[in-house]
């Protein structure tokens, strides 16, 4: 048989006696999304993931130059865009991020940090199916930089200080209510005599 061939047989095999034992573990525990995947579903999304990405995609280098210009610029970006589900640490120990099933990973662990730039690219573009991940590039590598910048804070998060997540708690996203409330705030230390807020609770 040809390489082709065999590499058919090889994917075959593997999706079958994956999609064989995630349904026995689902028939045995229900689609309850707070039980966390088992060991056999993250080796099989794991593996089914790397051969589903193109491999031109994973060998891809990362065209934005490393500088603390970039930095600062994806650290925002995390901020505003990331931080609900990953944390500003990167770690997913957020509300969000600990009930998606399964969990928000830790980004400045080695199962994260192993992937090539490529691959971060590619996921951080077009998203992971049945995660909460969504796609949140162009589509196509050349003209999404901030995608490609965003890699670079990823890779600086093992490192990140305490001082650059204070920086990043003001672009952290805050609800209307919260927004009204620091509002309110503002007027006071202007001076501004304010009447009393209403006993009625938000919702």
């Amino acid at each position: 048989m040809t390489k082709g061939v065999w590499v058919v047989l090889a994917i075959t095999m593997v999706v079958v006696t994956g999609n064989v034992a995630i349904l026995w573990h689902v028939l045995q525990s229900g689609f309850s999304a707070r039980e966390q995947p088992s060991e056999l579903e993250v080796i099989f999304a794991r593996q089914l993931r790397s051969l589903a990405m193109p491999k031109a995609q994973k060998q891809l280098k990362n065209p934005v130059p490393a500088s603390e210009e970039v930095l600062a610029e994806a650290r925002i970006h995390f901020a505003d865009h990331c931080a609900n589900c990953h944390g500003n640490d990167g770690s997913g120990s957020t509300l969000i991020g600990q009930n998606f099933h399964p969990r928000t990973p830790d980004l400045t662990k080695i199962e994260t940090q192993s992937f090539s730039d490529g691959e971060l690219f590619y996921m951080i573009s077009n998203g992971i199916r049945f995660t909460g991940m969504p796609a949140w590039g162009k589509g196509r590598p050349e003209p999404d930089l901030d995608s490609w910048k965003l890699v670079h804070f990823i890779r600086h998060l093992p490192s990140i200080t305490r001082e650059e997540l204070a920086l990043m708690e003001k672009y952290n996203p805050v609800s209307q209510v919260a927004r009204e409330e620091q509002e309110r705030i503002d007027r006071f230390l202007q001076g501004e005599v304010l009447d009393p807020e209403s006993p009625a609770h938000h919702h």
